[in-house]
């Protein structure tokens, strides 16, 4: 079967879209001398907005509970080998952690409307690639040419690459200004650990926002539950129920039912800390362009794409 009798055909692709809505939210600019550094803002009014936004995206979806148990092995299988191939492209390519981020979620975001199992492997690939591609154009300051884009296992050509980006903008209708748990970091950090903040918190928190994509379907759960629960993870992963709650009660973004699900999250994220973190271990790493220094623990063994998540090679 060829290109022109799939999706990826031009007869496939006839779309009501608006190009302007692709680009409707303005992107924050890049600060490219600390990964660790998100523009986005900590005011109130702007994180309610952007909680109002999530609602409407997400309705009540907000628990950490892991992949259905319909969903089969090798579907599971192939969206890691996705995934993983992404973080291994963005460090490659040098491109920023949520970029990456952001083309996983575009990836949950369109096989939440076209199922995984409905396609060849080689189409799920493809559109892996083309989610990576479209987030670059949004998050990275420099246009990356398609040409560097490259899966082992197949030589995809350019035309089919903008044909798999064309596919995914209509079938998720040109919104392409996804809310990423990034949005709510900063926030986060300042409202639970104030001007003390932990050596290393942003790498571990990042870090966190990664692995997690391979353990949960990125549309089955909000991104501010996500962030709020890596937030106190890497601030101490050894908290109590009561504790979290103790945590987040000055917070009121959430209701009770919102506050059991950050709880759910967060053991989520316990486990995940256990799996991909060695205390034994301490890595630090070079100076970075603002002169600091960044320490941060991880079992390369249990996640190899931890050392691509924070640049070391």
């Amino acid at each position: 079967m060829g290109i022109s009798d799939t999706p990826f055909s031009p007869r496939n692709l006839l779309c009501q879209e608006n190009p302007d809505a692709c680009f409707k939210e303005q992107q924050q600019e890049e600060k490219e001398d600390d990964p660790c550094l998100f523009p986005e803002s900590e005011d109130e009014y702007y994180i309610q907005c952007l909680l109002q936004r999530e609602t409407t995206a997400f309705g009540s979806k907000s628990c950490c509970t892991g992949f259905s148990t319909t969903t089969s092995t090798s579907l599971k299988r192939v969206r890691l080998d996705c995934i993983e191939w992404i973080f291994n492209t963005r460090a490659s390519l040098d491109f920023r952690f949520l970029t990456a981020y952001l083309s996983v979620t575009y990836f949950d975001r369109f096989f939440s409307k076209k199922p995984l199992g409905d396609w060849m492997i080689w189409a799920i690939r493809l559109l892996s690639l083309a989610c990576l591609s479209l987030a670059a154009k949004m998050e990275q300051s420099t246009v990356t040419p398609l040409s560097a884009y490259k899966i082992q296992e197949y030589n995809f050509d350019n035309q089919q690459i903008q044909r798999a980006e064309l596919l995914v903008l209509s079938t998720l209708e040109w919104k392409m200004g996804s809310i990423t748990p990034f949005s709510y970091m900063s926030y986060f950090i300042n409202k639970f650990c104030g001007e003390s903040k932990p050596e290393g918190l942003c790498s571990r928190v990042v870090e966190l926002f990664m692995a997690v994509t391979k353990e949960i379907n990125l549309m089955d759960h909000r991104p501010s539950i996500i962030a709020a629960a890596a937030v106190l993870v890497a601030i101490d992963a050894q908290l109590t129920k009561e504790a979290v709650e103790l945590r987040i009660s000055p917070i009121a973004l959430w209701g009770s039912q919102e506050n059991e699900h950050i709880f759910s999250c967060y053991n989520m994220m316990q486990d995940i800390e256990k799996r991909i973190i060695k205390p034994s271990t301490s890595v630090v790493l070079p100076h970075s362009a603002a002169g600091t220094r960044r320490r941060l623990n991880f079992n390369e063994q249990h996640c190899p794409v931890v050392k691509h998540v924070v640049g070391v090679e």
